[in-house]
């Protein structure tokens, strides 16, 4: 799967809209066919920053979603809100889904 991590500094007049700003872009996303899934959380040190979690089957399917109609309106519509452009870890693991954290295992609740 290709896994991606990226952060984005809101200006902060949007920081609290960012959830809605986002939304038509972030079901679009998840209703594609490879996306495995697509996950905004806002960082507790810096109330402007969110942090998104995505990940998609493939290549194929990571070539799909920037190609798509909806991350090209967000190439346009999203940076207007942003401070700065947003950071990026991109990786391809050999993985198709979340590992247990064995070091915290909850023994009995899987």
């Amino acid at each position: 799967m290709i896994f991606i991590t990226a952060k984005f500094r809101v200006l902060p007049q949007y920081a609290d809209e960012w959830p809605r700003i986002t939304e038509e872009f972030t079901q679009a996303t998840r209703a594609e066919p490879g996306c495995l899934w697509f996950d905004w959380s806002r960082s507790v040190a810096d109330p402007a920053e969110y942090v998104l979690v995505e990940a998609f089957r493939d290549g194929d399917a990571g070539a799909a979603h920037v190609g798509s109609d909806h991350f090209k309106q967000a190439q346009r519509t999203l940076p207007p809100h942003l401070a700065e452009t947003p950071r990026i870890v991109n990786a391809v693991i050999d993985q198709d889904d979340w590992s247990e954290l064995g070091e915290m295992a909850v023994p009995g609740r899987g």
